[in-house]
């Protein structure tokens, strides 16, 4: 089964907001499958124009599980990125099916 990526790139407005948001979407992640590999943390922008101060992205087992969890009674109401806590953007990404044989060092 290929894993899917949702990437996010957000800039917070609201702290306090953020705090209680931050705090009640790992529980909807579970049901679903889904984990943090990037949350917040410290990033470089290399090039072009971020669409956000914070990162973060989340693996799902599947496109489907995670078309579930966005779109679910627990999630959709509370993890909308245009509310007044943050602005920026979202995607999916669908992870590699096949191995890439990479030459040696």
């Amino acid at each position: 089964m290929t894993k899917a990526y949702l990437i996010g790139q957000v800039t917070v407005h609201n702290p306090e907001g953020y705090q209680k948001y931050a705090q009640h979407v790992p529980a909807t992640l579970v049901p679903h499958g889904g984990k943090y590999l990037v949350r917040g943390g410290k990033d470089t922008q290399l090039e072009g124009q971020a669409q956000g101060l914070r990162k973060v992205v989340i693996e799902f087992p599947s496109r489907a599980a995670a078309e579930a969890w966005y779109h679910g009674p627990d999630t959709r109401p509370s993890c909308r990125i245009d509310w007044p806590i943050q602005r920026g953007t979202l995607f999916w990404s669908m992870g590699l099916t096949a191995k890439i044989q990479l030459p040696p060092p």
